[in-house]
């Protein structure tokens, strides 16, 4: 009975672990490692287990640096059902595809470089059909129903409110006459965050498996944040430039949406043209307009008013085709343009960078986590100047970091989200920048919590932990 780490340790993305007991072997999440050429290369590698011996899948939710690099692990020769929220299957379908696309795309477009060079040819990450494959393997489930993937293995999904359909998923583990409780906490969502519920809060655990991304600071108040963003706004319509948000085509660019509708007098925004370009964003707005059902009761009473549409504008232009996607670029005063992709590592954002990032009066918001590594991390930490197809461009832009609309727990909710337990848990974080983590671990010790930075490859034998947690709930 042994949970290993081989992923999202000391470091933000990668999300990967894998439990074993009873002969049953159970993989939880198979993330994309994310932040630059070196990091990114490791996800070639060949996993550190044998796809080809997995009983079942369980995913958190559908961020690519959670379900990445399922595809490879289906190519690998796994075969078996993949186990997640049925809203987070939807949108994983969407960010597979897209994923395998571009992998692709980039694919052929590096192996025109090379036969110039008479060099072999590289292979994609992952193709389309290796996608399609993964797809079909996706099995969802409801908040708050237990379920069991496997003999000796009870899940029941808790709502995380970090996007739509994201998890928390309790585990309770029976091999060989012993029970264990494990807490996978996935990506915790930032209480009071638009359109969805607070991270539910669970009671038991014998061991808690805990995100750390902002472990070493708080956000900004909400109240604080939406005068921030409104402000920048005012501001730059008086510069007669253009506003870019590079934003996550899951989970910010629906709140954004939905944020622009609220305060869309107040903003003034009825004197900007709105464009929505990125093909995959617009394909996630549909799923997150179909489960209505999981939004909170505020989000939920404003859709209910009869002249508010769901994630709509008056003024927003979806472009999801390239030459729409083109011709906003001739626009050079009062577009709003919300685009991929959030790390600004790809995606329309960088054409549109390459347009307006040089301009004076062009303003840029950051309103997600940027990875060591990424352009966006280089632009939020005060890049001079960014490197776009080989082409150096200058930074004449503002660039505003708006950190209260991140979509995680900030570190006063990270403690109290692990002090509600009833009884402590020993405690393993990961998903989080080294010096994050340290600052959580020693925050989580001195409230008298038993905590631990497992380090890939490392392994906690779930026997030798105290036995504490109730029987499962009977699954269905």
């Amino acid at each position: 009975m042994r949970l290993h780490f081989y992923g999202a340790t000391r470091q933000v993305t990668g999300s990967c672990m894998l439990l074993e007991a009873g002969g049953r072997r159970v993989l939880i999440d198979c993330g994309l490692i994310q932040g630059g050429g070196k990091q990114e290369a490791r996800n070639r590698e060949p996993f550190p287990f044998d796809p080809t011996t997995l009983d079942a899948v369980v995913l958190t939710h559908a961020h690519l640096d959670h379900s990445g690099r399922l595809p490879l692990l289906v190519r690998s020769g796994y075969d078996g059902p993949i186990h997640t929220h049925t809203a987070g299957a939807a949108l994983v379908d969407i960010l597979l595809r897209d994923a395998a696309f571009l992998a692709e795309r980039d694919a052929a477009i590096e192996n025109k470089k090379r036969r110039r060079r008479h060099d072999e040819p590289v292979e994609p990450t992952y193709t389309v059909a290796d996608a399609e494959q993964t797809i079909e393997a996706l099995v969802g489930h409801a908040y708050d129903e237990p379920w069991q993937p496997v003999p000796g293995v009870t899940v029941r999904l808790r709502d995380a409110g970090h996007i739509l359909g994201s998890a928390i998923v309790e585990m309770w583990i029976e091999a060989d006459g012993e029970r264990r409780k494990v807490v996978f906490s996935g990506d915790l969502g930032h209480a009071g965050a638009p359109i969805l519920r607070n991270p539910t809060e669970v009671g038991e655990a014998d061991l808690l498996v805990m995100e750390s991304t902002y472990g070493d600071r708080d956000h900004r108040s909400w109240e604080e944040t939406w005068e921030e963003l409104g402000e920048i706004i005012r501001n730059a319509r008086a510069s007669h430039g253009n506003i870019l948000v590079p934003a996550f085509a899951v989970g910010r660019t629906q709140e954004l949406l939905y944020i622009l509708a609220r305060h869309y007098e107040a903003w003034e925004l009825g004197d900007w043209s709105v464009f929505l370009d990125s093909p995959m964003a617009i394909e996630a707005t549909k799923v997150y307009a179909r489960f209505p059902e999981l939004y909170d009761a505020e989000t939920a009473a404003f859709y209910a008013e009869p002249d508010h549409h769901r994630f709509q504008l008056p003024n927003l232009r979806l472009t999801p085709q390239a030459e729409d996607s083109m011709a906003i670029n001739r626009v050079q005063s009062g577009a709003l343009i919300i685009a991929g992709s959030g790390m600004c590592n790809g995606g329309r954002i960088r054409h549109h960078f390459k347009h307006n990032l040089w301009r004076r009066n062009c303003n840029v918001i950051m309103v997600g986590f940027q990875a060591q590594g990424t352009p966006g991390r280089a632009l939020v930490d005060g890049a001079s100047e960014l490197n776009l197809w080989g082409e150096s461009v200058r930074v004449g832009a503002k660039v505003h970091t708006v950190g209260g609309l991140s979509a995680h727990a900030g570190r006063s909710e990270l403690i109290a989200w692990a002090e509600h337990f009833a009884t402590a848990p020993r405690v393993a974080l990961v998903h989080g920048e080294a010096g994050a983590m340290d600052s959580l671990a020693e925050a989580l010790r001195g409230r008298g919590l038993e905590v631990e930075t497992p380090e890939e490859g490392a392994s906690i034998d779930l026997r030798q932990l105290p036995a504490r947690s109730a029987e499962p709930p009977e699954a269905s």
